[in-house]
């Protein structure tokens, strides 16, 4: 049985609905350490990753490894039902057909409960290899959305370009070019507006906008934001969640015999 309580329910509502525009189906894999969910896009361009370990849950009970099946679209409808104060407690029965979410208020005047129908997803796990990544960006997730969103402005990809100098994002389109970059500073008061990049050896790679600004989504879930990459390797995207969890999207870069048709299908 599992049985696992958040006492900030809006944390699970972020998390869906930064996930919901890339995934349709994915299953929840329980076990005693936690709760993950590893999943790819339906083109099969980006991979998803979710990690919520058993600390983020009080109480948190999973007396054997189960695999939940659900349609990310209909459980993120009904996580809309609980207000973003509400604890959220999921339930399910080893032998059951559906998952169990209730939603109660902060100060217990009110409490609601749903049944959301599992489904059959045959998904292989796919082993994530470890990379020793030539660039490791750590920065303000909200400075990466709105360079994103910027850069969409210009065309469909962006190239990111790291050396000495700093790291830089440029996109060009039919209307106009630009770029930018960004440069290490550790000397804000706050550690949360620092930017530290630790660089090995140069990388340009370009990837798809559209994929990045969805993956920016999950800027509400975690202040900084860590970037590795490596060249011929997929981009790693990284929000973590304090200690207790984490999301990761890895996105293959585009290459360079790669058309504007391709790009368009993306």
């Amino acid at each position: 049985m599992l049985e696992a309580t958040l006492k900030q329910g809006q944390l699970l509502k972020r998390i869906i609905d930064s996930i919901k525009e890339l995934i349709n189906d994915a299953n929840f894999d329980c076990n005693s350490s936690g709760i993950s969910l590893q999943a790819m896009d339906t083109a099969h361009i980006s991979l998803v990753h979710l990690l919520l370990r058993a600390e983020a849950f009080d109480p948190y009970r999973c007396d054997r490894t189960l695999s939940l099946g659900v349609n990310i679209t209909n459980f993120n409808k009904i996580l809309k039902c609980a207000s973003n104060d509400d604890q959220v407690t999921l339930k399910a029965n080893d032998e059951g057909d559906s998952i169990s979410l209730a939603f109660e208020s902060g100060k217990k005047e009110r409490y609601s409960e749903f049944e959301v129908k599992l489904i059959e997803i045959e998904a292989d796990q796919l082993g994530i290899p470890d990379t020793e990544y030539s660039v490791l960006v750590h920065m303000p997730s909200a400075e990466l959305k709105r360079i994103c969103s910027d850069m969409a402005i210009l065309g469909d990809t962006v190239t990111i370009t790291a050396t000495k100098e700093g790291v830089k994002f440029s996109a060009s389109g039919e209307i106009a070019s630009g770029s930018i970059t960004v440069r290490q500073d550790a000397s804000a008061d706050d550690e949360d507006d620092n930017t530290l990049i630790e660089l090995n050896e140069p990388v340009s790679l370009t990837f798809a906008l559209k994929y990045l600004n969805i993956f920016c989504k999950s800027a509400s879930l975690s202040n900084r934001v860590a970037l590795s990459l490596s060249k011929s390797s997929p981009l790693l995207v990284e929000f973590k969640f304090q200690e207790n969890g984490h999301i990761r999207y890895y996105l293959a870069p585009k290459m360079e015999n790669e058309g504007e048709e391709n790009a368009d299908d993306e």
